[in-house]
């Protein structure tokens, strides 16, 4: 059985889902717009392993640009977004304009589990806790 499934493709953020530990973490550069995350999230959608309840750390502490408009948070929340509600969500940021954009997903989304981290490890420490209650 699989467990860790890494995929590289242009024009694709790196993601790493983690069937062991029900984790996504995916890692965002450069300028990223609305049709990136989009096909992240229909390859996402793509992979037989993956479930929308699992876990995700959305790193975008190498993102440069986002080219993202009010519409397209409006979008991606409601439209786009492959997880259910009740999965954790965590955004690790480094900038004002990276808080903005996490803090505009988990404010879309009240209904769900979403914070933002400076780290990586904050992230991920969070997300494990969760995981040791079930």
């Amino acid at each position: 059985m699989k467990t860790k499934i890494t995929l590289f493709e242009e024009n694709v953020p790196t993601f790493t889902l983690d069937v062991q530990k029900r984790l996504v973490t995916v890692r965002f550069n450069g300028i990223v717009t609305f049709e990136d995350i989009a096909r992240y999230a229909k390859k996402l959608l793509a992979n037989p392993d993956f479930q929308p309840t699992f876990s995700e750390i959305v790193d975008l502490t190498a993102v440069s640009e986002l080219n993202l408009e009010a519409g397209d948070f409006l979008k991606l929340a409601d439209k786009v977004d492959p997880f259910w509600p009740e999965a954790k969500r965590a955004f690790v940021v480094r900038t004002a304009v990276q808080r903005h954009a996490g803090r505009m997903h988990k404010i879309l989304r009240t209904d769900r589990k979403i914070e933002i981290f400076q780290s990586l490890e904050e992230a991920e420490k969070w997300i494990a806790a969760d995981e040791q209650t079930r």
